[in-house]
């Protein structure tokens, strides 16, 4: 088998189609390797495919969507599928699948459900643990209402996570984890509780993929608690695996405030850049086409699914320059052969050989790649991105006076980006230079300054979702307010800096890397090339705004952590960082375990607390080979922007 069909996605898809089988495992669907399920192979009238309602929560609607369209929804039986929250009319003669969190408020919608009789019979789903003092309070309500031969079954499903990819999950119901965390007015109890759900999560995790990791983290903080909680859980409950294969992966667990500038900066490749420019959530893309000629603007909604679509799998990870060449170069082919099979079958709409949704998916990357197109053009994203790689890489480490000058002479210019570009900028300065503090508060004062005198020229140009709509000359109340938020976010990081709770300059700069073995200036004449050869099309006027996105790929903190783990380099994070077995009791002295052989690790899961994003996903994939899988995860997955949000409420 493929390492896809033991990956995460696969392995939770296969307990929500069991759980929608009525837990019945005496049928699966068949699995191809690229995740495909097959929905017509079995018996009609079998708990696969009888009908049902399926009933979830919020949570446990964000794990199931981007999983299953509604059509695969229907495939299965499921008729209908609706909030719990929601009025529901009675269909006595069909059974229900609840699929929801353990909670007071949920138990008691399920009871009052089964005294109505809504259904015919009722298969409760519990995301996570159901509590021993809830299930015994929902036992006794049960039997009062005189309804308990309305269960069916009852199940802990350990599925509290929500899977975006085969590589790539965040735990569910996580908002503003950053906040969260390092928010000061968080009681001790509210804090054992909250390690105390992500140490759930992160056994659900484990569960569904059948395996008991080694597990790395390092010590003190909330990566160690939440690691000493889940050594415990896992050997506490052995039966929460879906199915235990032998595999022993390497878990690492991360604290966001290690690495602080990767969610922050601006990025160059495709995916990264959906998520931080477009409306982008659960695998679904939403933006706002203003065509020319005066027609009326459209709103465009598209679903992405980077292990179904060939494009976005292939090119999601690449810098949007070559995304926008790839894209006209394929759909060029497939619009060719199209031609020839039409001119050999005399213009007969005959439909073209090979996938007949080809070129639909191509068109809409194309749509896609415009709209960020649009908003990289409106803001000049890679000016904000290539001084912030400058600075991140460390080119300034020498010369605090020119990455002073450089920043303040774009965050000052009322025609670059929109007040969170401007932050952002201002931010990764701050974190990742060594300036005086009072450096960074002038640079502060004189963009703010130039904010207000004179407002931002970027709104008279294409916008998005953080596109400016005041004129020149103002701020409207909306930047004010992002200007605020992001004045106390820089606020907040200088005084960690300030006391040293955030990593040196030497923490955040790793080794360059050479995207496709050439030098940068090597890329950038080829690209320059090919582009002047199209006279017209999207890569012709893309040219001169993102050839600057092409070039050097840096190993970030994360990435550069689990490399040496992996590989068990002395004196680094594989010499300092907790090791725990959940096997074994106590914990492992690495250094004892020098002289013993230790085999590969295959299977790697990095996760992070307090927030994860996609350019750390996809940096994260460099160390990803055909001997080594990489799934990423993280307590929920944020924008730039959101994160940006976060940091604004911890001033």
């Amino acid at each position: 088998m493929s390492s896809e069909t033991h990956s995460l996605k696969t392995s939770q898809l296969n307990a929500i189609h069991r759980m929608l089988s009525l837990n019945d495992t005496t049928k699966t669907p068949t699995v191809s390797s690229d995740g495909v399920y097959n929905y017509n192979d079995a018996p009609a009238g079998t708990s696969y495919n009888q009908w049902k309602i399926l009933i979830y929560d919020a949570p446990c609607r964000s794990i199931i969507s981007p999983l299953l369209s509604v059509s695969q929804l229907r495939s299965r039986g499921v008729t209908l599928h609706l909030l719990i929250s929601t009025d529901r009319e009675a269909i006595p003669d069909v059974p229900a699948v609840y699929f929801v969190e353990p909670t007071r408020a949920n138990l008691q919608i399920i009871a009052s459900d089964c005294s109505k009789r809504l259904y015919s019979k009722v298969h409760i789903n519990f995301v996570s643990k159901l509590d021993r003092s809830l299930m015994e309070e929902f036992g006794k309500l049960m039997v009062q209402n005189g309804c308990l031969d309305m269960i069916a079954s009852l199940h802990d499903q350990y599925l509290d996570f929500v899977c975006m990819e085969q590589c790539l999950f965040s735990l569910s119901n996580k908002k503003d984890s950053y906040a969260m965390i390092n928010g000061s007015g968080v009681t001790d109890h509210a804090m054992e509780q909250y390690m105390n759900d992500i140490a759930y999560g992160l056994l659900s995790v484990m569960g569904t993929m059948g395996s008991v990791p080694i597990i790395r983290c390092a010590r003190n903080g909330a990566p160690e608690m939440v690691a000493r909680k889940l050594n415990q859980l896992i050997a506490e409950h052995p039966s929460s695996s879906h199915g235990y294969h032998g595999s022993k992966p390497l878990l690492v667990i991360l604290d966001r405030n290690m690495d602080l500038i990767t969610p922050i900066q601006h990025s160059s490749t495709y995916q990264a850049l959906i998520d931080d420019l477009l409306t982008h959530n659960a695998n679904r893309v939403e933006f706002t086409m203003n065509p020319e000629g005066g027609r009326r603007a459209q709103l465009k909604k598209f679903d992405l699914d980077a292990d179904l679509d060939p494009f976005y799998s292939k090119h999601k990870f690449q810098p949007f320059p070559e995304a926008i060449e790839a894209n006209g170069t394929e759909l060029q082919d497939v619009t060719s052969r199209e031609m020839a099979i039409r001119s050999k079958t005399g213009g007969e709409s005959d439909p073209p050989s090979g996938d007949p949704n080809a070129k639909k998916q191509l068109e809409m990357h194309t749509s896609i790649l415009q709209a960020v197109m649009n908003e990289v053009a409106a803001r000049d994203v890679p000016q904000f991105f290539e001084l912030e790689a400058a600075l991140a890489s460390g080119q300034y480490k020498n010369d605090s006076a020119k990455a002073k000058a450089e920043v303040l002479s774009l965050v000052t210019d009322p025609s670059k980006g929109n007040v969170e570009d401007k932050i952002r900028l201002l931010i990764v300065f701050c974190l990742a230079t060594t300036v005086p503090g009072s450096d960074i508060t002038m640079v502060s004062e004189k963009m703010a300054e130039s904010l207000e005198s004179k407002g931002l020229s970027v709104n008279e140009k294409q916008g998005g979702k953080n596109s400016s709509s005041g004129g020149h000359g103002t701020l409207t109340k909306e930047d004010r307010g992002k200007l605020d938020k992001g004045l106390k976010a820089v606020a907040y990081l200088k005084n960690l800096r300030s006391m040293q709770m955030i990593p040196s300059l030497s923490d955040a700069v790793g080794d360059d890397y050479v995207s496709k073995g050439g030098t940068s200036s090597d890329l950038l004449s080829s690209f320059m090339s090919r582009a002047t050869n199209q006279a017209s099309g999207l890569l012709a006027k893309a040219t001169e705004k993102v050839s600057s996105m092409l070039g050097k790929i840096v190993k970030h903190h994360s990435t550069r952590v689990v490399e040496n783990l992996c590989e068990m380099k002395p004196n680094t994070e594989d010499d300092e960082y907790l090791y725990l077995d959940p096997k074994i009791k106590g914990d492992v002295d690495v250094k004892l375990l020098r002289n013993m052989t230790r085999a590969p690790y295959r299977e790697v899961i990095t996760f992070v607390i307090g927030g994860g994003c996609y350019s750390e996903y996809q940096n994260l994939q460099m160390i990803a080979n055909e001997r080594r899988n990489v799934t990423y995860g993280s307590t929920e997955l944020v924008s730039p922007c959101e994160f940006l949000g976060q940091l604004g409420k911890l001033s």
